[in-house]
C-alpha cells in the first residue's frame, strides 16, 4: 500500500532492478518486435526516467509536485554532499535538482557492482570454478531444450554481446496469459484489464492492439529471491511458475477461473477479443488439452534447482 496515507493499492508487482544497465531504450523493430525500455511496459526510456516516477505516483510516494520532493531532499542528511556534487545553489532550481536526483539514482544503478554482480553459482560454473549437482545440470539442459522448458528462447543462457555474462533476458515482451490476480483491488472491476504495452498505464501504444497483453521479459537472475512472480504477482513460488508454463493449456482448469459449465475461462486476465495475442506457438506453450505437459514433476524440480543457481553471492 502506498499513497499519502499508505492506503492506496497498486496494480503491478515492482520489477527487479538488477542487470538493467545492459538494457536499451524502447523501440519496435522492423519485424514488429517490441524491445527495450524500463518498467513492465517499457514506458521509461532510461533508469533515470524510471526512478522519477515513484516520487510523484499517487499510489507510491505521492508527493504533490517536484518542489516538495526537492524541499525534502534539501533537508536530508546528505544534502551537503548533494550540493558539493551538483552546485551550491542546486536547490534554488527544483526542476534541475529533481533531474540531478534521478540522475544520481541512475548512476548508482549503473555503477554499483551489486546491481550486476555476476556472482552466482551459474557464473562460477561457466568459469569452471565449481560443478553443478545432478539436478542443477539436468535443469540447465531442460532450460535450453526447445522441446522441453525452452526458457532460453526469451531468457538466453549464453553470454550477451554487451555484458560479461548471460543476462537471462532478451528485453523483449510477451503475452503469456497469466491468470487474473483477484487480490489486486483494481481487478474487482470486471471491466478493468492491465494490457501492458497498450495501456492503461502506458498510453502512446493504445491503438496497437497486437501489443495488448504483452509485458517485459524480466531477467531470471536472482529470480529465486523473489516472493511473487509475473507482472501481477499471481504466483508465489518458482515451482508454481514452472508448472504454469508447462501446463497452462494442457490443464487449464488448474490455472483459470471456471464458467457456469465448469469450463476454464482461459487467459482470463485479457478481454476476449485480445486473447489471440497470447503466445501459443513456442514451446512449452504449444500444447493442447489432453497433451502431456512439456515437463513432468521431476523435471520441474530439476529446472527449479537450476534457477536457484542464478542467485548472486555464491561462495564455493
Amino acid at each position: 500500500m502506498g499513497g499519502a496515507n499508505l492506503d492506496q493499492p497498486g496494480t503491478r508487482l515492482p520489477p527487479a532492478l538488477g542487470y538493467l544497465r545492459f538494457n536499451t531504450t524502447f523501440r519496435i523493430q522492423a519485424d514488429g518486435t517490441a524491445v527495450g525500455g524500463f518498467t513492465w511496459d517499457g514506458r521509461a526510456d532510461t533508469l533515470a526516467d524510471q526512478a522519477r516516477r515513484p516520487f510523484l505516483s499517487s499510489n507510491e510516494m505521492a508527493n504533490p509536485d517536484v518542489a516538495s520532493v526537492v524541499t525534502k531532499l534539501s533537508k536530508a542528511p546528505y544534502a551537503a554532499a548533494f550540493k558539493a556534487t551538483f552546485g551550491a545553489d542546486i536547490f534554488n532550481n527544483p526542476i534541475v535538482a529533481f533531474d540531478r536526483m534521478v540522475l544520481a539514482l541512475e548512476r548508482y544503478q549503473r555503477e554499483d557492482a551489486d546491481f550486476a554482480a555476476f556472482s552466482s553459482k551459474f557464473d562460477a560454473f561457466t568459469a569452471g570454478k565449481t560443478a553443478f549437482n545432478g539436478a542443477e545440470l539436468r535443469g540447465l539442459v531442460l532450460f535450453n531444450r526447445k522441446d522441453k522448458g525452452n526458457c532460453a528462447a526469451c531468457h538466453p543462457s549464453t553470454k550477451a554481446a554487451n555484458a560479461p555474462g548471460a543476462l537471462f533476458t532478451d528485453f523483449t515482451y510477451d503475452s503469456l496469459g497469466v491468470p487474473r490476480n483477484n487480490s489486486i483491488a483494481a481487478n474487482a472491476d470486471a471491466g478493468y484489464f492491465d494490457l501492458g504495452l497498450c495501456g492503461p498505464t502506458r498510453s502512446d501504444l493504445a491503438a496497437r492492439s497486437d501489443l495488448c497483453g504483452k509485458f517485459k521479459v524480466p531477467s531470471l537472475r536472482n529470480v529465486a529471491l523473489r516472493k511473487r512472480f509475473f507482472h501481477n504477482g499471481q504466483f508465489d513460488s518458482l515451482e508454481q511458475v514452472v508448472r504454469f508454463y508447462v501446463s497452462r493449456d494442457t490443464s487449464a482448469t488448474t490455472w483459470y477461473s471456471l464458467d457456469a459449465m465448469g469450463n476454464a475461462t482461459g487467459y482470463d486476465d485479457l478481454p476476449v477479443d485480445l486473447r489471440g495475442n497470447v503466445n501459443v506457438t513456442e514451446g512449452p506453450y504449444n500444447r493442447l488439452v489432453g497433451d502431456a505437459p512439456a515437463l513432468n514433476e521431476s523435471e520441474v524440480q530439476d529446472l527449479v534447482a537450476f534457477l536457484r543457481t542464478l542467485s548472486d553471492g555464491y561462495a564455493p
